[in-house]
This record gives C-alpha cells, sequence and structure tokens, in this order.
C-alpha cells in the first residue's frame, strides 16, 4: 500500500541511488514538497514567489540536516515542577555556503540555528570545460572542530562541492563531520560525491535524471543563483 503521505513511487534514478549509497538522504516526496518545486521549476514562476518557495525548501533541508547531527541526553524541570526527558545538541556547528546560489541557503539555517558562524568558500566552474575553479575562502577559525553543513542549492557533476571538500579537509575538517545540503541533484553528481568522498552525508530535496551535454540538470531549473538574485 501507498504511503498517504507521500505522491506514488519514486522513479527508478531516485531508488538506484538510494540503493547505491548509504549516505545519501532524499527528503520525504510529500504533496507539499512536490508541490514546491513545482512551484519554483515552472519558467514562468516570478522572482518574488521563487524565493519564497526555495526558501521554504530549503528550511526543510536544513531542518532535516539538524536531525542528523548528533544529540545527547538532557533533562530539564518543566513550570509544573516535573521533569522531562529530551535532548540537546551534541556537537557545535557552522555553516559554509559555496557562494554565489549557496549563499540563498544562509537566511533559513540563520533562522534556525541562533548565532550560527557561516564560511564562504568561492568556486567558479569552467562554462567551456565544466572544471571548478577555487577563487576565495574565508572559513571560521575554529572548524576543524565543528560539524559543517556545506551548501549549495545545485549538484550538478559534483566537480564544485568536491573542490569545497577538499578545501574543507585542507582546513582539518573530517570528512565524515561534514554534511551536503542541496536542493537538487544529479545522479551523476551524486556518484562523484559519494565515490570520492563516501564519509560525506548528501540531503537533497529531488534526485532529477541526468546532465545534459552541456553539463546543466535536466529537468532541473536552470541558474539558480541568477532566479534567486535576479541576475543573467
Amino acid at each position: 500500500m501507498a504511503d498517504p503521505e507521500t505522491i506514488g513511487e519514486l522513479d527508478d534514478v531516485s531508488k538506484d541511488c538510494l540503493g547505491k549509497y548509504a549516505s545519501l538522504t532524499l527528503l520525504k516526496q510529500t504533496p507539499q514538497l512536490v508541490a514546491l518545486h513545482t512551484i519554483i521549476r515552472d519558467k514562468t514562476v516570478s522572482r518574488e514567489d521563487f524565493i519564497f518557495y526555495s526558501d521554504r525548501l530549503i528550511r526543510l533541508l536544513v531542518e532535516e540536516g539538524l536531525n542528523q547531527l548528533p544529540y545527547e541526553p538532557k533533562t530539564v524541570t518543566t513550570p509544573t515542577g516535573v521533569e522531562y526527558k529530551g535532548v540537546s545538541f551534541g556537537s557545535h556547528i557552522c555553516g559554509v555556503s559555496i557562494v554565489r546560489a549557496g549563499e540563498a541557503m544562509e537566511a533559513s539555517l540563520r533562522s534556525v540555528c541562533k548565532s550560527v558562524r557561516i564560511g564562504k568558500i568561492l568556486i567558479q566552474r569552467d562554462e567551456a570545460t565544466a572544471l571548478p575553479h577555487l577563487i576565495y575562502v574565508k572559513l571560521p577559525i575554529d572548524i576543524k572542530t565543528r560539524k559543517v553543513l556545506l551548501m549549495d542549492p545545485m549538484l550538478a557533476t559534483g566537480g564544485s562541492a568536491c573542490r569545497a571538500v577538499a578545501v574543507l579537509k585542507d582546513h582539518g575538517v573530517p570528512e565524515e563531520n561534514i554534511i551536503f545540503l542541496n536542493l537538487i541533484a544529479a545522479p551523476e553528481g551524486i556518484a562523484m560525491m559519494q565515490e570520492k568522498y563516501p564519509a560525506i552525508k548528501i540531503i537533497t530535496s529531488q534526485i532529477d535524471t541526468h546532465l545534459n551535454d552541456k553539463k546543466y540538470i535536466i529537468p532541473g531549473i536552470g541558474d539558480f543563483g541568477d532566479l534567486y538574485f535576479g541576475t543573467t
């Protein structure tokens, strides 16, 4: 019997990726999530709606990322004088956005993590070769002691994300301390990241079918950064 909270069966590409990679998490394909994707993927969507509904999707990703962080038992006393046995975060976190599109995810992280530190990595993809080039890095000085939520809305070839992971590792961050938050992923990018860095957790909201000959995600969304920030 189908889960009433999801829309139909997962497609074969998503099933294949989830079957291959234990560190990959796909958000539950609820009617709400699919409706949000339908809005932001529509080529006629207004910039205002694109930002609003993208932010809602990003918030869901951030919440799932926090769910996968370690927790510790904690007991508090409620106003009624009765103990409540709960949990607290078991580690310090920080966010790192892959500039520019990844910066669109920072506000959602800040809205749920008070005073969170956020670093930035600027990587430009050569449109002719699709290879990543590192331009700029600014990270918290104690990043090697923190769990890192690495943020980029699109995972296409995986080149930029893998380059960002290499930068984090060069700064002392253990691979297993990195969680990559991503809105739309291509199977090629997932494969590259998981084969190169198998200990990294990838959390995505949808897995698309493939990359075209220009290395764009299909069906995709176009250039997320241009749509979000209103540039061309």
